[in-house]
């Protein structure tokens, strides 16, 4: 596994209310499709919080997920399953936070083949494994996530 101290240069820090209108842009976006998704799959954890946003945006009831585990607070590794969704996606809006090197894009794009996949951020490494996304930051950036962080002081960049 590769420490992300090593990989990753910048921070890019979200707040929930930043989180919110990108996840409403995706929405937006995806309506202005014309397509009509019969269900929503999160891939869980990062994709819930944007599912949700976007379930209500676009009225889509059913939500179901995939569970796929490849990050921990420090580390990227393999993707592990630890829980399929049923079917071929025919149907499908597959819904995550962030598409990053690829690794779960991969893994849920195998799983359902037919969904359209979308990401509210997306890194050059797995952007082409998407069919949308909002915004895209640099491959060295670490997306700091709301549920990841707390407010807390920081010391100016001088006095580091």
């Amino acid at each position: 596994m590769e420490n992300n101290h090593d990989r990753y240069k910048r921070n890019y820090p979200v707040s929930w209310d930043q989180l919110h209108r990108d996840a409403r842009a995706l929405a937006s976006r995806l309506h202005d499709t014309g397509i009509l998704w019969e269900k929503i799959v999160a891939v869980t954890r990062g994709g819930l919080v944007p599912a949700a946003i976007i379930a209500r945006e676009l009225a889509i009831h059913h939500i179901d997920t995939v569970c796929v585990a490849s990050y921990d607070w420090q580390r990227q590794g393999e993707a592990i399953i630890l829980k399929q969704a049923a079917g071929k996606g025919r149907g499908c809006l597959i819904i995550d936070d962030l598409v990053d090197s690829g690794a779960t894009a991969r893994v849920v794009r195998d799983m359902l083949p037919k969904a359209y996949f979308a990401t509210v951020y997306a890194k050059p490494a797995g952007k082409p494994l998407v069919d949308a996304y909002v915004t895209e930051v640099g491959q060295d950036t670490w997306i700091l996530f709301p549920w990841d962080a707390e407010h807390r002081f920081v010391a100016p960049i001088a006095g580091r």
